[in-house]
C-alpha cells in the first residue's frame, strides 16, 4: 500500500448549508452510485457493450462542484471517459444517458457516443472523451468563448464559467501544461479539476511523476492551486464556490486537486488485481455517500425517513431508466451519416 498523503484540515462546523441545499447533494451522489450500480448490472447481462468506466467513490467531486457550486444548464462542464456522473450532475435526464449506454436512438448522444462520449448541448455538457487530457483544451475554448463574448461583443450576461475534469495521468500530459499556460495568461473563467484517484489504469500516481502533488503544478502558471479531499462534498463545494466566484470575477482560472478514490477497477472489464486489500479498505470506510448521512443527520438537516425516501425515489428514477432505454428503437441504418457534418435538428 502506498503511503497516504495527508489533507489539509477541513472543519465542517464552518459550513452553511441549508436543509435543501444538504439533501440536493444527498439526492445527487446518491443518483449517481445507485446509476453506476445499475450500469454493472446491465453490462453484465449483456446490455452494455464496450469498455464502462465506472464513477463509484468519486461522487463527492462531481456534486460538490457541479450540483455545489455551479449553475447547471448555464455554466459548461467538460468530462473524461468516466463520464456518466458528470452527465447526471450537469442534469442530463437518467433516461437519455442509460439509453446511450444501450446504443438507444433516445440517448444523450442519438446512440452514437456510448459510455465514454457522453453529450448535451442543452446542459452545457461538452462531452465525454476516450484520450486522456483530450478534453482540456476544449473546456478552455469553452471558457475562452465566455470571455470574448463578455469583453469583446459586449455580453452581459456572459459569465459562464467551466469545468474541466481530468484524472491524474492527464497532469502528464502535454495539453495539460500548455492549455493551463493559455489559460492562465488570458485569465479565462474555468475550474481545472483533477480527480486524483492515486491510479492511472494499473499505474500508480505516485511512480509516474515527479511531482505527485499536482496542485502545486499551478504555481507555474501564477495560478491558484487547491488540493481538497474529495471525499468530503462539504468539503469540495466550499474549495469549488471559492474558484467560481474568482472565475466570474475576472480572477483566472483555478487547479483544483481532489484527493478521491474509485472504488471500481479502471473499467468493467479490470479484475481489479493491482491494488491492495489493505488500500481498497482504507478508502472504502471514508465512503462520501456516507460521511454526507452523518453530517445531515448530526446537524439535524434531514432524518432517516427522509435519507430514505430520496434513495426510493433515486431507485424508481434507476428502474424507469432501464425499462425507457430498453424500449427506445436502435439508429436507423439509413441515418449513419448525419451529424458527420454541422447541420440543423
Amino acid at each position: 500500500m502506498l503511503q497516504e498523503r495527508t489533507l489539509p484540515p477541513f472543519d465542517a462546523a464552518t459550513v452553511q448549508i441549508s436543509k435543501e441545499e444538504g439533501l440536493a447533494l444527498y439526492e445527487d451522489m446518491t443518483l449517481g452510485r445507485f446509476f453506476e450500480d445499475k450500469c454493472a448490472e446491465m453490462y453484465y447481462r449483456g446490455k452494455m457493450f464496450g469498455f464502462v468506466h465506472l464513477y463509484n467513490g468519486q461522487e463527492a467531486v462531481s456534486s460538490g462542484i457541479i450540483r455545489g457550486a455551479m449553475r447547471p444548464g448555464e455554466d459548461y462542464v467538460s468530462s473524461t471517459y468516466r463520464d456518466h456522473v458528470h452527465a447526471l450532475s450537469a442534469g442530463v435526464p437518467a433516461k437519455e444517458v442509460m439509453a446511450e449506454l444501450f446504443g438507444k436512438a433516445t440517448g444523450c448522444s442519438k446512440g452514437r457516443g456510448g459510455s465514454m462520449h457522453m453529450f448535451s448541448a442543452e446542459h452545457r455538457l461538452l462531452g465525454g472523451y476516450a484520450f486522456v487530457a483530450e478534453g482540456i483544451p476544449v473546456a478552455s475554448g469553452a471558457a475562452f468563448q465566455t470571455k470574448y463574448r463578455r469583453e469583446v461583443l459586449g455580453d452581459k450576461n456572459a459569465d459562464q464559467v467551466t469545468a474541466c475534469f481530468f484524472g491524474d495521468g492527464a497532469s502528464n500530459n502535454g495539453q495539460f501544461f500548455e492549455t493551463l499556460n493559455m489559460a492562465a495568461l488570458w485569465k479565462l473563467p474555468i475550474l481545472f479539476v483533477v480527480e486524483n484517484n492515486k491510479w492511472a489504469i494499473g499505474m500508480a500516481h505516485d511512480r509516474a511523476t515527479s511531482q505527485p502533488e499536482i496542485y502545486k503544478k499551478a504555481s507555474v502558471f501564477n495560478m491558484v492551486g487547491v488540493e481538497v479531499d474529495g471525499m468530503d462534498v462539504l468539503a469540495v463545494r466550499q474549495v469549488a464556490q471559492e474558484a467560481v466566484a474568482r472565475a466570474r470575477a475576472g480572477e483566472g482560472p483555478t487547479l483544483i486537486e481532489a484527493m478521491t478514490y474509485r472504488f471500481r477497477g479502471h473499467s468493467l472489464a479490470d479484475p481489479d488485481e493491482l491494488r491492495s486489500k489493505a488500500e481498497k479498505e482504507f478508502w472504502f470506510a471514508r465512503d462520501p455517500i456516507k460521511k454526507l448521512a452523518a453530517y445531515l443527520l448530526e446537524k439535524n438537516l434531514a432524518d432517516e425517513s427522509e435519507l430514505k425516501a430520496i434513495e426510493k425515489k433515486i431507485q424508481d428514477i434507476i428502474d424507469e431508466a432501464v425499462k425507457f432505454a430498453e424500449s427506445s428503437p436502435e439508429p436507423d441504418p439509413s441515418e449513419l451519416y448525419r451529424f458527420i457534418f454541422a447541420e440543423d435538428v
